[in-house]
Order: C-alpha cells, then sequence, then structure tokens
C-alpha cells in the first residue's frame, strides 16, 4: 500500500509496546515486576468520579463545545493565574484529549516544512515524532550525567540556525526525572526569546516535585518570555485521570484558534462528562495529589538507592516526574539488549533508552507499588551480578 511517509515511518511508541508486552506475559501466567508505564497506579479520586457521574445522571452525554466547556476553561485559566502566576483568559485555553493531543495540535500549527524544533534529550520520545509528522525537523541538544541531564544555554545557542523556530521544554521531565532551578529556565529560555523561539512547555508532571525543588512555568519568568510560551498540562499524572482523555494548553490567541480550528476536523471537543470530572480535579480538594506525591517521593528514595548501589550503573538523582534513569554503560550492554535480556532472564520489564536519545540508559517508572520495586531490585541486582 502507497502510504503517506510522514506516516509509514513513525514507529510506534515503545514505551507503550514495553508496557503491553509486560502485561501479555503476566495474563500468560509470568511474574512480571513492571518498571514501563508512566501511569500512576492509584485510582482516579472519588470526587472527581463523583462528578463524571452526576455529569452522566444529568444528560450531560452530547458534544461539548470544541474548545471545551467554558466552566472547564475559566477553571483552568484560574488554576493558571493562582498556581502557575500566569495571566491568561479562558479564551486562550484549547482543552484536548490529553495532553498529547494538545502538543500535536501545537506541533501542527507551528511547524512550517523544514522548520527546526530544537529538543533537549534525553526527550520524551514522541515528541520527535509529532514534528516530524507535521513537517518540522527535530534537532537534539544532549545533556551528559555530569550536568544532571540538563541542557546549557551555550549549547542551546549553538543548535540556533535560522531555520529554528521552537525550542520544547519538559521539567519536570519524562524521562530523566530532572528539574531545572528557575534559574536555569530562564537563562534558556532569554536565548530562545533572543532568537525569536517561540517555547513549547509541558509541564505534565508539575505537581510531582522533591527534596524541596519547585517546578517553574517558563512563561512566568517575564512578559517577553510570557508571549513566546505555550504552557501545556492536564489531568492524567496528578489526578490518576489517564484514561480520561483529558489535557489543555494555554498561549497565544492566534495559536489557540488555529488549533482550535484543526481540534474541529480532527477530534473535536474531548468527552464531555469527562470535562465535569476536570473540573472538580482543579476546584475541589488537593489532598489526594499529595498524598500520591508522598507515595511516589518514599518509592524514589528507595528506588535511587538500590540503583546506585549496582555495580556498572550511575543515577542522576530525580527530583521529579516518577521516573529515574539510570546510565548502564558500565554493564557493557546497550539500552536495548539490556532491556530485553532483563525481561527473560529475570522477568523485570524496563523501557530502553534508546527512543529517548539515550541508548546508555534505560527508564525505570515508579508510578508502581513498593512491593513491586523491592522485588524489581533484587532480581536486577541478581541479573548485574551475573554480568560482572
Amino acid at each position: 500500500m502507497d502510504l503517506n511517509e510522514r506516516v509509514a515511518g513513525i514507529p510506534p511508541s515503545l514505551t507503550l509496546a514495553v508496557d503491553a508486552k509486560a502485561k501479555a506475559m503476566a495474563a500468560a501466567g509470568e511474574n512480571i515486576c513492571g518498571f514501563g508505564a508512566g501511569e500512576p497506579d492509584f485510582d482516579t479520586p472519588e470526587h472527581i468520579k463523583e462528578a463524571a457521574t452526576k455529569a452522566l445522571r444529568e444528560g450531560k452525554t452530547k458534544y461539548a463545545p470544541n474548545d471545551g466547556i467554558m466552566e472547564l476553561r475559566v477553571a483552568i485559566a484560574d488554576k493558571l493565574a493562582s498556581e502557575n502566576k500566569l495571566a491568561y483568559k479562558p479564551e486562550q485555553v484549547l482543552v484536548s484529549n490529553g495532553a498529547k493531543h494538545s502538543l500535536f495540535n501545537i506541533f501542527m500549527a507551528l511547524c512550517r516544512d523544514g522548520d527546526e524544533v530544537v529538543i533537549p534529550a534525553p526527550y520524551w520520545l514522541s515528541y520527535p515524532e509529532m514534528v516530524r509528522v507535521a513537517g518540522g525537523k527535530p534537532v537534539f541538544v544532549k545533556g551528559s550525567d555530569g550536568s544532571g541531564l540538563k541542557i546549557t544555554p551555550a549549547a542551546l545557542k549553538a543548535a540556533i540556525t535560522p531555520r529554528s523556530k521552537v525550542l520544547v521544554l519538559n521539567s519536570p521531565s519524562n524521562p530523566t526525572g530532572t528539574v531545572y532551578a528557575r534559574a536555569e529556565l530562564a537563562a534558556l529560555a532569554e536565548v530562545a526569546v533572543q532568537h525569536g523561539l517561540y517555547i513549547v512547555s509541558d509541564e505534565i508532571y508539575e505537581r510531582m516535585v522533591y527534596d524541596g525543588v519547585e517546578a517553574t512555568s517558563v512563561g512566568a519568568l517575564s512578559p517577553e518570555i510570557f508571549k513566546r510560551t505555550i504552557t501545556v498540562n492536564g489531568f492524567s499524572k496528578p489526578y490518576a485521570m489517564t484514561g480520561w482523555r483529558l489535557g489543555y494548553f494555554a498561549g497565544p490567541l492566534e495559536l489557540v484558534k488555529a488549533c482550535s480550528a484543526l481540534q474541529s476536523h480532527s477530534t473535536s471537543a474531548p468527552n464531555t462528562f469527562a470535562q465535569y470530572g476536570g473540573i472538580a480535579a482543579l476546584r475541589g480538594p488537593q489532598d489526594c495529589v499529595d498524598r500520591m506525591v508522598k507515595a511516589f517521593d518514599e518509592r524514589r528514595q528507595y528506588l535511587h538507592r538500590r540503583l546506585t548501589a549496582l555495580r556498572g550503573l550511575t543515577c542522576v538523582r530525580p527530583t521529579g516526574a516518577f521516573y529515574a534513569f539510570p546510565n548502564i554503560a558500565g554493564t557493557g550492554l546497550a539500552s536495548l539488549d539490556f532491556a530485553a535480556r532483563l525481561l527473560e532472564q529475570e522477568k523485570v520489564a524496563v523501557v530502553p533508552g534508546l527512543p529517548f536519545g539515550a541508548d546508555d540508559h534505560v527508564r525505570f517508572s515508579y508510578a508502581c507499588s513498593l512491593a513491586n520495586i523491592e522485588e524489581g531490585m533484587n532480581r536486577l541486582e541478581r541479573f548485574v551480578k551475573r554480568l560482572a
């Protein structure tokens, strides 16, 4: 079949593939320790489920406005103003079918053929594929273990060309778990503004921070940066609403209108009653988020301690999200081989670092039980000892 080359060349998401394989093995009776999925193992809080249930009972099952229910857009704008110090109007908010959908809309609207999008590496594996489908060209700037897997302003500046149009920032980061300090973000944003780049700030993990670290919204750093920033967020991670498929972005009105038109011809508005759950998530109690973050923190500390005790592995201490990204170069294996052999020999599922732009790393998600982490680390320890 003669397919569109932009679509035919897309590899499937390896994180989803690893999770699917681990679940299939578990369903077949294998005792799998899974570290693949970036999905909280908590249930959606009751008050959110009740709000959606109430909406269903009240017959709120018809099409919603394409841009999202206005009450939800107002709640999002209020949240961005009070928590993130970002002065967006509700009209500058577009609600989509998950933050991933928001990002796809943004790249489709911003990228012309050949436009370059600067992506710090390691990166979330869907960024470059979205850019390519939109006709853009991903340009990677690599962070090293010595720099905490972050990029520097000098490295960013060196990557910018006359075709550069967008800088992607993801802090806290998937897959590394690193968080850029306010001064670090300001320095990067200043370079972007000086060179006329737009900043796509993926802040989906903003609530998952540890060790007294704060997650900073890039757009709040200055009026000049705000004008060129598109802020992306959603409900999946902080409220354990992964299956609800509800995300949003806020940005310049012209871009919101363009993305709205695109969305009107692709998916239309997100699920109507799910949006009422989103309103309850933002307007309701937040202690449910605090409890999840406290549990993630306990798991993070244990996982990092066990990983760094293993010969051949080093690991930058994650201070955000729910991932650890150890360097496995000392084992002599590249990430695909490491992950395949670990799954085959010890029934431990991790995600290779290759699709994240770091073939000398693998990703562990600690959005799973502490018991799973303890058993998985015991198995990993046996595996690594056999490699020595």
